[in-house]
């Protein structure tokens, strides 16, 4: 009784502050008897013999249109004859494929308020849990309370891994459906990066919440690299079925008739000025897809311009005589370059400030935010990509790439551990480990006296074409959620 006397206020305020919580619980009910008895006569069969529908929840904490991958497992899935519940935030529109099928209902997530989304280093620590806590709530009054009973299975990203896989291990639980989790890297990696130490207590913890819930959670596991694979069997100890799963492009990405490339290149705004110099071959085409993260080292692409420019200015200046006409024994000047920078990202502003202070004489830098149906034909206008990816892991792979090959156009990409996964250097793209032999290989592969080179890398890169998103996904994925494949 003492004791109870003498801690009453505390116990009270505890017991006060544990029904708060449980009044902000989601309670809202939605019965679904209908559901329910669908799902009940789907999975005992009808009396003709048909099969049980398989509808798949598709979970992605990030933006379905910005979400290439996610998008293209659930038009798989119905593809298949299954049904999709596609969980997500709705901030840019996803392909008009998901948009368009009956098959495919989205359930948006709330955004947490904008004041919790913070890129300083010293609020992050105590934004961030808030912000888990808000995703938390809204993602289990989607799961819990709006997906049909009838789906059985939790398709998830990751990362983000919090509250990812936490939400995901308890509504398995809670509703029996089956996890496949989608590897895409590590949640741990990309926050130490952010932070700029993978030794802070919070990616510590980060790290640990990832490998305990990364063993116990999944059902079955799809990896995006060997690599990969091989880690989460090594380091975290994942004794489930992992099945790599690569990145192959979709169909929607096709290589484009010489016609169609001047058609696009004249009406598409970015180019419309350049498109005689580009068609005559005296402009070459230069993109590149970046996310404008740190995990893309952009300053590399600016020295590697510099380095360009330089010795083009310089081609310039030797191919002229004192009478500013052509000297043929010169060698051959090299080409003007338009490059092409796609995306949105948090250091656009950072590093657009830096492109502007450049003084390039034989360079043009235009950005552009591309509609889903003009990014493919864009890439596929391009005589090369270039791609900053630098993986917070080594072990993932960019899709930037994948969406290249998918039009047949060559890369330079930036070398990491995976890298050997995806391109071949001096087969179907080339790697580079900084700024000074990324501009050296613009170089050579611009040279006018030497085209060669350049289209062995065009045929390399057009020999990928032929390995596509369906075909991989058919023959890996789909035994795993039931279907023939």
């Amino acid at each position: 009784m003492d004791f109870l006397l003498e801690h009453a206020t505390p116990i009270l305020i505890t017991s006060i502050a544990v029904s708060a919580l449980l009044f902000c619980l989601p309670t809202k009910h939605q019965p679904y008897a209908k559901e329910a008895a669908q799902a009940k006569a789907a999975t005992s069969g009808s009396a003709d013999g048909a099969h049980p529908e398989k509808r798949v929840v598709v979970l992605v904490l990030g933006d379905i249109g910005r979400s290439p991958r996610m998008q293209y497992h659930a038009l798989s899935i119905v593809r298949n004859g299954g049904k999709v519940d596609l969980v997500g935030y709705n901030e840019s529109v996803p392909r008009p494929e998901i948009l368009s099928s009956d098959s495919i209902t989205i359930h948006p997530i709330t955004p947490p308020p904008s004041l919790l989304t913070t890129s300083n280093k010293l609020l992050f620590p105590i934004f961030a849990p808030i912000k888990i806590l808000f995703q938390l709530y809204s993602l289990l009054n989607i799961l819990i309370y709006n997906i049909p009973l009838s789906a059985s299975y939790l398709l998830i990203q990751n990362p983000p891994a919090m509250p990812t896989l936490v939400v995901a291990w308890f509504v398995s639980r809670l509703r029996g459906m089956k996890v496949v989790v989608d590897w895409h890297n590590f949640g741990w990696t990309i926050l130490g990066q952010k932070l700029g130490s993978h030794s802070a207590p919070i990616v510590l913890l980060a790290k640990l919440y990832e490998r305990v819930f990364g063993r116990i959670v999944g059902d079955v596991n799809f990896s995006v690299t060997e690599a990969m694979k091989l880690v989460l069997r090594r380091d975290y100890g994942i004794s489930s079925p992992i099945h790599t799963l690569h990145d192959r492009p979709p169909s929607h990405f096709q290589p484009l008739s010489p016609s169609a490339i001047v058609q696009f290149l004249a009406n598409f705004p970015a180019t419309s000025s350049h498109s005689s110099a580009l068609a005559s071959g005296k402009t070459k085409l230069l993109v590149s897809s970046t996310s404008w993260t740190p995990d893309e080292n952009f300053q590399l692409l600016l020295d590697a311009l510099t380095v360009y420019d330089r010795t083009a200015g310089l081609s310039s200046f030797l191919s002229l005589s004192s009478t500013c006409t052509p000297d043929p024994k010169a060698a051959p000047q090299l080409p003007h370059l338009l490059l092409i920078i796609t995306g949105k990202g948090p250091l656009k502003s950072f590093y657009l400030q830096k492109i502007a202070q450049l003084e390039l004489q034989c360079i043009t830098i235009k950005t552009a935010w591309l509609e889903a149906e003009d990014y493919p034909k864009l890439l596929a206008c391009a005589d090369l990509g270039v791609c900053l990816h630098t993986s917070s892991s080594g072990i993932d792979l960019p899709m930037k790439v994948v969406d290249m090959f998918g039009v047949g156009v060559p890369v330079v990409a930036v070398d990491f551990e995976a890298l050997p996964e995806l391109v071949k250097s001096k087969e179907n793209g080339v790697v580079v480990r900084d700024g000074e032999e990324l501009g050296a290989v613009l170089t050579h592969l611009f040279n006018p006296s030497k085209p060669e080179e350049l289209l062995r890398l065009k045929k390399g890169a057009e020999k990928e074409t032929e390995r596509r998103w369906d075909e991989n996904w058919d023959k890996i994925a789909a035994p795993v959620f039931g279907f023939d494949g």
